[in-house]
């Protein structure tokens, strides 16, 4: 396999490389053959180029553990290239902040997804979440567990929690939809580009009158709570909460979509370990923790360099855009061992912090940014994996299913038919 024309290795000189070693090139992470096989893809990457400059993504791409692990702790790669990534669909995010103004913005929001005020006052919004779903189809004896429950759960407990009026929920995925294509737009369509930018005025029409409301009349739901939080003298503008809203829906709604239905897809493809989980569900922590590691639901996040960087292969320069390949550095072989095997039971993951900042896996990234929903997800998994297994006895794939990932940006089945037994 060979590069396409603008794709540039950054490596040592080409007549000290090994014939192996030119041989074995990656595909453009643009091209479909990619996005067939990413994880065949990133193993070639790390073993042979570990960093590459794409020119029609103006980046850096790492793919090594140790250097998409260092992108996320250490702080000389910034996150300032999502003032042209991410604020021309959501405004500006938490994301985008850094020092005291990210501190206090993270204290602002970070109160609602914390274990205590999550299990008080949000589990019972997400069981009957998923509790509503699932009796739309436990009597059938097969469903889709993508569009039937995974692409709704996440989007309709958000909504939730927010007070926003579930009847939109297809306003929210739409929504969603084309934030996520916007952030995945490596090819910069421009059609994609446009429906992206729309998506930010559309989403501030729908959300700035009731955040309003919600200042003069709060209420007991988490949009209420932002806009009466304070710390240290300082509140949430409108724009901060809108923003922060559409990075929520973005952000929780795609991702724990692709994770709970990964979740299934694996462990059914493994019925060893579905049958362990299914007899034993303190493993289900374990379960989604090997997932996120295994067959993440980001499989790339982008920095931004302050200063020249050494990495594997090279050395990036001051203000360079940086891709940070999660899925590759998550199947690290430096890193885990049989890194390409699902295995929940694996000694070389800690799934104990594999929801906290401490995790070895980097699914939520990690330092300061770490994922602020983490435990979020996770309480919607365990859930969603209890009442499921509950629900649905005998689990096993339809005759023919297929549960094949799809995607570059974010990637996870697009479908997984299931049948079951019915009492």
């Amino acid at each position: 396999m060979q590069f396409l024309p603008n794709l540039s290795v950054i490596t040592r000189p080409a007549q000290q490389r090994s014939l192996m070693s030119v041989a074995r090139q990656a595909q453009d992470i643009l091209s479909p053959e990619f996005a067939q096989d990413p994880y065949g893809n990133y193993q070639i990457m790390r073993e042979s180029t570990p960093l590459v400059w794409h020119e029609a993504m103006q980046s850096y791409i790492i793919s090594r553990y140790e250097d998409v692990e260092r992108a996320f702790k250490d702080s000389v790669f910034t996150t300032d290239n999502y003032s042209w990534q991410i604020e021309p669909v959501h405004g500006r995010t938490i994301l985008q902040m850094s020092g005291r103004e990210h501190a206090v913005r993270r204290a602002l929001v970070a109160p609602a997804f914390r274990g205590k005020e999550l299990q008080k006052k949000f589990l019972p919004v997400i069981e009957r979440n998923s509790r509503e779903l699932i009796d739309g189809f436990r009597q059938t004896g097969s469903a889709d567990l993508v569009s039937q429950y995974a692409t709704r759960f996440p989007v309709n407990v958000i909504a939730d929690m927010l007070g926003l009026d579930k009847a939109d929920h297809d306003k929210f995925h739409g929504w969603y939809t084309a934030v996520i294509a916007f952030l995945g737009n490596l090819s910069q369509d421009p059609e994609v580009a446009a429906a992206g930018e729309r998506t930010r005025q559309e989403f501030a029409e729908y959300m700035l009158p009731i955040i309003q409301e919600r200042r003069a009349h709060p209420g007991d739901d988490l949009l209420s709570a932002l806009c009466v939080a304070e710390v240290d003298g300082t509140v949430m503008s409108d724009e901060d909460i809108k923003a922060f809203c559409s990075l929520l829906l973005a952000a929780g709604g795609e991702t724990t979509d692709k994770a709970i239905a990964s979740v299934f897809a694996n462990l059914l493809r493994h019925p060893d370990q579905l049958a362990a989980v299914q007899a034993d569900r303190s493993l289900i922590p374990r379960a989604f923790a090997e997932t996120l590691r295994f067959t993440p639901p980001v499989h790339m996040i982008m920095r931004q360099v302050a200063e020249d960087v050494p990495v594997s292969g090279g050395v990036i320069g001051k203000g360079s855009t940086v891709t940070c390949l999660i899925g590759s550095a998550n199947r690290d072989e430096r890193r885990y061992a049989d890194p390409d095997h699902f295995d929940i039971f694996r000694s070389d993951l800690n799934a104990v912090n594999a929801f906290s900042a401490a995790a070895d896996h980097l699914a939520f990234a990690l330092g300061r940014h770490f994922c602020v929903g983490a435990l979020l997800a996770k309480t919607e998994v365990e859930v969603g994996v209890n009442q499921l297994l509950d629900a649905l006895p005998g689990l096993r794939l339809a005759d023919e299913a297929d549960p094949s990932e799809q995607g570059v940006f974010t990637r996870g089945p697009a479908s997984v038919r299931v049948s079951f037994d019915v009492a």
